[in-house]
Order: structure tokens, then sequence, then C-alpha cells
């Protein structure tokens, strides 16, 4: 069976899962159980709200000191992702070091710091949100470091380096915002969207490879070492391209060259000769936008596409998509279950897909149906993370099915 660990068994473990479920509470468990549950909840609330707030429903808006673009923005980056990204590094910590990270009641004090912060943009005032939700990514950050510190595991400093990056551009964009400065605040957002967008290449880049071969004996699959030397650089480049005020060809030419390396390694993995695999193609699909999201990036800094054409690309493309197929199988894996995407998850993953392909290719083709591009594309994101939700709701919040600690 597959965890995040990287230590997988031949094919999918088979584990019966008939008889009576198991007992007890086990929600804090593991990290990526209430982060998991919590940020796939707050993914559908959070865009359904902001379709309303969009299409311009009454009295549906933000309380506290955020306007409704700038809460949408940071809610997605530093509520939803980020909860994922703390959720699946809690877990992966403790595998790759066999040191604990936060379970039990400090767990749970995390996961309630995050809900606090979510209800505090909506709701509170500057000051109030800033040190709330300011304060939950720091102490998360500060326990993955000290995870791998106790353990030795220097291979993975450059995660921890990056989380607390997060922490840095979301504490960065809520002071921005508290001094006026709505416009540099969007920027921060962004700047969290490129780290957790740089956390999907680095981890993907590691595991869907292993995660394929493994899957299907046999399977050829081509990895060039020196393009893989240069694929984390390229990605930096082409990622500070799209924040770092630039002339326009020269952002459109960092772009390209991050678009042109990873499609070499897109290619090379050969996803779509994985077959009727929903555990694999999410993965390469959500992979494979990455090359599509630099292009567009590019193409906006010539003034060809609208920038928000490109951001939702890689938020909705990259982030959204290895998001839904990473919360599936690692939840099917670390609660014991056997690694085969059932109706449900197949279901997630091509309405994820969908609202990718809605957001991003739906204004380029019909501009003038941009508002309806976006509620379908919001009702697709929507359904995808509440399937999720209530199917996972139990599975998270109740025991490993093979008894095991986790």
């Amino acid at each position: 069976m597959e965890t995040i660990p990287i230590l997988p068994a031949r094919g999918p473990r088979k584990l019966p899962e008939a008889g009576p479920p198991p007992r007890g509470f086990a929600l804090f468990a593991l990290g990526f159980r209430p982060f998991y549950l919590g940020g796939a909840v707050f993914a559908a609330i959070a865009v359904a709200v902001w379709a309303a707030m969009y299409g311009g429903a009454a009295g549906v808006a933000p309380a506290g000191a955020l306007p409704p673009m700038l809460w949408h923005a940071h809610e997605m980056v530093f509520g939803f992702a980020a909860a994922i990204v703390v959720g699946f590094l809690f877990t992966a910590g403790r595998a790759w070091t066999g040191q604990p990270t936060p379970t039990g009641a400090l767990l749970a004090c995390l996961f309630v710091l995050w809900l606090a912060g979510r209800g505090a943009m909506w709701f509170g005032t500057g000051a109030l949100a800033a040190w709330i939700d300011g304060a939950f990514l720091p102490l998360a950050a500060l326990a993955f470091t000290r995870t791998l510190v106790r353990g030795g595991n220097r291979r993975n400093y450059p995660l921890a380096f990056a989380l607390w990056l997060l922490a840095l551009a979301n504490v960065a964009s809520l002071g921005l915002q508290a001094g006026g400065h709505a416009d540099a605040a969007l920027r921060a957002c962004q700047a969290g969207v490129a780290l957790i967008t740089l956390f999907v290449i680095v981890i993907g880049g590691r595991v869907i490879p292993m995660f394929t071969t493994n899957a299907i004996p046999g399977f050829r699959l081509r990895q060039y070492p020196k393009v893989d030397r240069v694929v984390v650089p390229a990605a930096v480049m082409g990622l500070l391209a799209g924040l770092v005020p630039l002339p326009g060809w020269l952002s459109a030419a960092l772009s390209l060259l991050a678009a042109v390396v990873l499609g070499i390694r897109v290619i090379g993995w050969r996803g779509y000769a994985v077959g009727n695999r929903p555990l694999l193609w999410s993965l390469h699909l959500a992979y494979g936008w990455l090359p599509l999201a630099f292009l567009l990036q590019g193409a906006a800094a010539l003034g060809m596409v609208m920038p928000g054409i490109a951001t939702h690309a890689f938020t909705v493309g990259v982030l959204g998509g290895a998001i839904i197929a990473m919360i599936t199988r690692t939840a099917l894996g670390h609660t014991g279950r056997m690694l085969a995407a059932g109706r449900a998850e197949t279901a997630a993953y091509w309405l994820v897909a969908a609202a990718a392909v809605l957001r991003v290719v739906g204004p380029l083709l019909w501009p003038a149906g941009y508002l309806h591009w976006i509620h379908g594309a919001a009702a697709c994101w929507v359904a995808g993370f509440a399937v999720y939700a209530v199917v996972y709701a139990p599975r998270l919040a109740r025991p490993r099915i093979d008894g095991k600690a986790g």
C-alpha cells in the first residue's frame, strides 16, 4: 500500500472493507485528517460564496476588513490550499523521519486556530484577523521544521523553508491590506500561489513517476536527468516572472522556459498512456496543467490574454487538480484502505477538471460569457469538493480499518 513516505509496495494492497466500521473518534490522530476534511469543506463553501458575491447577490460580502476580491484570493490560498499543505506535510513529516508531528490535543488546537482564522477573515477587524490568521502558518511551520530537524531529514529542509515563506506571504498580505495597500496584498496572495505551485512541482516530481511505475509494471516512463536538474530553477524563475515587475518580453521568455522544461518532463512521463486508472490520470492531468499555465502567463505578459486566465490555470488546474488527487490517494492509504478510486473519487476528479476547463478555456473561447463560465466552474468545483467531504468525512473521523495507528 502506498503512503506519503514514498516507500510503496508493488500494486495496491487489497484490504477487506466488509464488516462493522471501526469504532472510536480519530479525527486528530494524524495531520491529514482534520485539514483534508476542513480544507475540502471550506473549498466548497468559499467558492460558492464567491460565486454569489461575483454574481451580485444581495447581502453576501465579508463583514470584516477584506474587500470581496481580496477575501477570495486570500482565503483560497492561505485558507484552503495552506490547510491541505499543512495536513500533507504533518503526515509526510512523520513518515519521512519517524518523529512525531502534532496529534491529539495539539493538532486539535492548530485546527481550531485555522478555523478561527477563517471566521476572523469574514467577520473580524483587520487587526484581529491579522493576529488570529497570521499565527497559524508560523506555528505549523515551527512544528514541521522541528520534526525534520529532530529526524535529521535535511533533504526536506527546502520544504520547511517554503512553508515559512508561505507564512511570511500570509502575514505580508494581512499587513498590506491593513495598511490600505490592496494591490500589494493581492501580490502577496500571488506569491502564496507560487509557493504552493512549487510544492506541487517538487512533490509531484518525486511521487508521480513512482506511483505510475509501481501501479503498472513494465510501464515505459522516460525521465531526463539533465531536464530534471533544471526543472526547479526554471520553475522558480518562471514563477518570479509572474510576481516581479519585468519587461513583458522578459517575463514571457522566463515563462516560456519554464513551460518548455516542464513540458518535456510531462511528455516523458506519458500520462496519456496510463489508461483507466483515475488515481494516476488525475495526478498526471494536474501536473500537465503546469506547462499550459506558464504558457498562458507568458501570453498575459505580452497582453495576449487576461492575467486572471493564467492565474486560474495555476490555481484551479494545477493546485485544484493536484489537491483533489492527493487528498483522495493519501487518505485512502493512511486510513488503511485499498488504493483504488471508486465512483465518488472519479466523479470528484472529473468535476474539478471540468472546473479548470470552464474557468480557463471557456473565457478564451467566449469572452462575452465570462460570468457564465465563472458560475459553471464554481458549480463544478463546489460539487467536486463536496463529494469528497461527504464520502471521506466518516473515513477521516474513524480509526484506520487495519487497526494501525494514524
